[in-house]
């Protein structure tokens, strides 16, 4: 389905726009203006004659030309009258931001309404939902204080409109660059498969991610997921994988939840990667958009403490993942920046106190690199013992990392330790470090776990796409199983 005139639309009505800010709704109204939406803006709200020198409007009727987008912030019993007058007036998108629909079990609303919206050709975004958000025309259901510039590659599809604002704001603060977003809601028209599947022909998003609760039509879900993983990583947080969490779902969105161990067999046999919980969502999408992505399992480690190298090994070890031997060349070219007191040159590299200088372990990174049997070289950072010992080079130390990276093809992914979380100043390190190692495409993590749990699920994807793991038959049998599970919860 194009959704073209959705995510870029000429014209844009918010239906319930006020002057006032808060009283428990967005106001989309200053938001898109302030996100610097260059279409031309309509409020409609009969209670008002303008907002800030601007017209308002009584109704969709007294706009005077055709709305591709249509935000509606309007009261459950003004729901139908709603989509009556979008569909009269063949506005292309109704985005409702209300709550109060089959998730409160009034099904039978959503029903009247759709067909109402189908008279026209109007098609329905949510209810119960934030809307859409795309960077490159400035429409927007959120504005972070200091809004990224440029279209961004990374795509999200959020059933919560909370989840949604959570990864909107995290992506943010991790120097994620978004593209497209969608909080999609309880899905009476619209669904999860549609906007997927636009996301799966955009050649400007690399990645998507995404946070599902529930599934109406789970053969086309499943053959657009097939279509789309084909072509870029999907990453899908799912909601209501348990018997209370599937309770919880139905009374937020009014959704159907499937067994945890189903769900988990499609998404691998389908080659979606599936995140663990929220921060491993975002930090999936970090990785899959880096400028360098891992291609191979074989990890070379460096840093400084023994303890820290050996949980490492086992962390990697449990996923799959190994830490081959260094060749000879590679650890007589790191010995030469080291004593041998008290340090080890093999894999993991244990830099002692050497490890705490930014330029030694540019250097151990360089050889590292040159290494034929390490894919990918992660770094480990203790900020606590740099900021205390090492403080001179917070500023240009850095700098020395990036230079690393950027003379190898293999990708450089570190790791900034927190263990102090009290200090400002070493969270103000923190915050500086991350955003250089980000902006030069460099996937960044705070703790080994975090870092492996990310790079496996990359190779996973990795091994789906080369049809190293792709069935002739995916999940035939499971699929009927979550269809049939499906249909006995109604």
């Amino acid at each position: 389905m194009d959704l073209t005139r959705l995510f870029f639309p000429r014209t844009i009505a918010v239906i319930g726009a006020s002057p006032h800010l808060g009283g428990g709704k967005l106001p989309y109204y200053q938001v898109i203006q302030l996100a610097g939406y260059q279409g031309r803006l309509y409020p409609i709200n009969p209670k008002y004659q303008d907002i800030n020198g601007a017209k308002v409007y009584a109704s969709l009727d007294d706009i005077p030309e055709p709305i591709d987008l249509a935000i509606a912030s309007v009261p459950a019993k003004l729901a139908l009258e709603t989509v009556e007058s979008a569909a009269r007036n063949k506005v292309a998108f109704l985005h409702f931001f209300t709550s109060g629909f089959s998730e409160v079990g009034n099904r039978k609303l959503e029903e009247d309404m759709l067909e109402a919206a189908r008279k026209g050709g109007t098609r329905i975004v949510g209810p119960n939902c934030i809307g859409i958000h795309c960077t490159e025309s400035g429409v927007t259901c959120d504005l972070p204080k200091s809004p990224m510039k440029g279209i961004g590659n990374v795509a999200f599809l959020g059933q919560s409109g909370g989840m949604t604002h959570n990864f909107m704001r995290m992506a943010h603060s991790r120097y994620l660059e978004l593209n497209k977003v969608v909080s999609y809601g309880n899905q009476i028209d619209l669904k999860v498969e549609d906007y997927l599947d636009y996301f799966a022909d955009d050649d400007t998003i690399k990645a998507v991610a995404a946070y599902i609760e529930d599934i109406k039509d789970v053969r086309r879900f499943l053959k657009v997921l097939e279509k789309t993983t084909a072509i870029k990583p999907v990453i899908i947080l799912k909601g209501g994988t348990t018997e209370q969490g599937a309770r919880a779902a139905a009374s937020h969105t009014g959704a159907m939840a499937a067994r945890h161990d189903l769900w988990s067999s499609v998404m691998r046999q389908y080659g979606c990667i599936e995140a663990h919980n929220f921060e491993h969502m975002v930090d999936l999408a970090m990785m899959a958009v880096a400028q360098k992505v891992p291609c191979g399992n074989r990890l070379g480690f460096l840093g400084a403490g023994g303890g820290t190298s050996v949980l490492f090994t086992d962390f990697a070890s449990h996923h799959g993942l190994v830490l081959p031997e260094l060749g000879s060349i590679a650890q007589e070219k790191i010995g030469r920046k080291i004593s041998n007191v008290n340090t080890s040159t093999t894999n993991p590299v244990d830099l002692g106190f050497y490890g705490f200088d930014f330029h030694i372990m540019a250097h151990t990174i360089q050889a590292m690199a040159e290494d034929d049997n390490i894919d990918v070289i992660i770094p480990y950072f203790s900020l606590d013992f740099i900021t205390s010992f090492q403080s001179d080079q917070v500023e240009s130390g850095p700098h020395a990392i990036v230079e690393a990276f950027q003379t190898t093809d293999k990708p450089v992914v570190p790791i900034l330790s927190r263990f102090t979380e009290n200090i400002l100043e070493i969270e103000k390190v923190r915050i500086r470090i991350t955003e250089l190692f980000r902006k030069a495409g460099l996937a960044v993590f705070s703790t080994p776990q975090d870092a492996i749990a990310s790079i496996s699920g990359i190779l996973r994807w990795k091994r789906y796409h080369s049809g190293l793991n792709a069935p002739s038959n995916p999940a035939a049998i499971d699929v009927r199983i979550l269809e049939a599970e499906r249909e006995c919860k109604r």
